[in-house]
């Protein structure tokens, strides 16, 4: 189908951005890959007034190291994280996740900020920033903030972020032990189920994405983690309504985040 017709403008900075998403609010799109927000205005299920193009902004697909931490700019590519050097080396598990995202064509246009500004509920970085207790960096006309992972999930297609705001950053913490293991939709490649885990010293943290309409730290694992990922396993969806649709009904899709959290672990 053909899109709802709309104006476009390209900005060169996050306040040019700003200024539009305050001025035209709800009527007003942000597009920077735009593998997720094309495919709703060609259906007609999203029909803004305008886009606002951030792809061009300077410094916006930067992958840098900040003290002890790994900087990744809003318009990083998945193709970039997968490729980065600095992120395989010092955050291994966030290249294995971008790895796991749709196909070749996806990952060189598709962005993690615009992932997770979507917030879609089998998207696979929700996972991986829950576990390693990243930090989203946002700016609006209040000015910029920063929100914890476990802040910014908020429910199906919703996150923390106001109107007027826009991701200009992800922080990460170095991660030596962390793992992704995903249960693909076969068509899409969007999780049915997806699990990452991150592993210090006796402790570990778990983000689950795909069974739930919200992303989640998966708690009562990692309270019941003691050295036994089986055992610890079984907790998955404790305190969790579980998703039902076309590609697992909801006992399949508990079972399944229950053999992909013991194989995460163990891995």
């Amino acid at each position: 189908m053909i899109p709802a017709k709309f104006d476009y403008v390209k900005v060169g900075s996050v306040k040019e951005a700003v200024d539009l998403l305050d001025e035209y609010g709800y009527d007003a799109k942000i597009l920077s890959g735009g593998h997720s927000l094309v495919p709703a205005m060609k259906l007609r299920l999203n029909r803004p007034e305008i886009l606002v193009d951030i792809s061009g902004i300077k410094g916006m697909d930067s992958i840098s190291k900040d003290g002890d931490e790994i900087v990744i700019g809003a318009n990083c590519t998945h193709s970039a994280i997968v490729n980065s050097g600095l992120i395989n080396s010092e955050l291994a598990i966030l290249a294995q996740t971008a790895k796991c995202i749709g196909d070749i064509q996806v990952r060189n246009r598709g962005t993690i900020g615009g992932s997770l500004a979507h917030a879609d509920p089998s998207a696979d970085y929700s996972a991986t920033v829950l576990a390693c207790d990243a930090k989203i960096e946002v700016e609006g006309k209040n000015g910029k903030r920063t929100i914890a992972a476990t802040d910014f999930f908020q429910g199906i297609f919703t996150t923390a972020l106001q109107d007027d705001e826009i991701i200009t950053a992800v922080r990460f913490p170095k991660v030596v032990n962390g793992n992704y293991q995903k249960f693909f939709q076969s068509a899409s490649r969007f999780a049915v189920v997806g699990v990452a885990v991150v592993k210090d010293g006796d402790s570990v943290k778990v983000g689950i994405t795909g069974v739930s309409d919200t992303p989640y730290r998966a708690t009562a694992v990692e309270n019941a983690y003691s050295g036994n990922a089986g055992e610890a396993a079984n907790h998955a969806v404790d305190g969790v309504e579980v998703m039902s649709d076309h590609f697992a009904d909801a006992e399949y899709r508990a079972h399944l985040a229950k053999v992909f959290v013991k194989r995460a672990l163990e891995a």
